[in-house]
């Protein structure tokens, strides 16, 4: 398992929190997603053999929530 810790800039509210999880645990390979409402922190836990850290962002953003660098 690895795991990639992003902090993304609608994930300090309920509604996109929501819609993030329902996004992650949609995807093969994803084991847990974790967010702090605080700041938007989300550590995501995966399967490296099932899903690599770049489709994980891409399907995100496809989604219209925003990666914060």
């Amino acid at each position: 398992m690895q795991e990639i810790t992003l902090f993304i800039k609608e994930a300090t509210k309920e509604q996109p929190i929501q819609t993030l999880e329902t996004i992650l645990m949609q995807m093969n390979g994803i084991d847990r997603a974790l967010v702090d409402i605080d700041d938007g922190e989300v550590k995501i836990i995966y399967d490296e053999t099932q899903v690599g850290h770049e489709k994980i962002k891409n399907r995100i953003q496809q989604h219209g929530l925003h990666l914060l660098e």
